[in-house]
């Protein structure tokens, strides 16, 4: 959604595979549509002609795209991608998209706290930066993995090993415990 509108944007692809903004009248390119995103601007990919949701496999496209660009560092390592594929038809795979989507809004939220942590190892404290992201990194895994455990007594009963605790690391759990909590009434649990 743009800040003008509430509104998704429409973009209709045609037979031919072009991709039309309605809201600018042009046509546009998958490389559009991933500027679009960066720029958190909602749109949905309609078949001109059915008036079918492609949106999915439109954003699935433009991830194909990104991830064979010649030159550029590739973001899904081939493990991940064969352990995705091995999900798909487990009784498992109903959990998956919510667990990646509550992986990737706390990953956001921490760029700014990385970004952070990269300056101070760009000015040589590289090993506190580094302890400082691989503990927030192993609490937010570890709640994550939790939440979606049928097994999360035991996983809460076996202490992970701590490091010294920081206002920074306090604040992070509280906030877990927070989602946690919201994620556990939606859930009905």
């Amino acid at each position: 959604m743009t800040a003008q509108s509430a509104q998704p944007i429409i973009i209709k692809k045609y037979a031919n595979r072009r991709l039309y903004h309605t809201g600018t009248s042009a046509y546009v390119t998958l490389e559009d549509l991933a500027q679009m995103v960066k720029r958190n601007e909602e749109f949905l990919v309609q078949d001109a002609k059915t008036g079918e949701d492609l949106t999915r496999s439109v954003l699935t496209q433009i991830i194909f795209e990104l991830e064979n660009v010649e030159g550029q560092q590739t973001m899904l390592p081939v493990a991940f991608l064969r352990q995705l594929i091995g999900l798909y038809g487990d009784q498992m795979q109903g959990l998956v998209p919510s667990y990646l989507s509550y992986s990737m809004e706390n990953f956001a939220k921490e760029q700014q706290k990385l970004r952070e942590q990269m300056t101070r190892a760009m000015k040589g404290d590289v090993l506190g930066a580094m302890r400082d992201q691989a503990q927030t990194n192993m609490t937010l895994f570890q709640d994550a993995l939790r939440m979606f455990s049928p097994f999360a007594a035991q996983a809460a009963a076996k202490p992970a090993p701590q490091a010294p605790k920081t206002d920074d690391v306090d604040a992070l759990r509280r906030e877990m415990d927070a989602m946690r909590e919201k994620l556990d009434k939606l859930s009905g649990r």
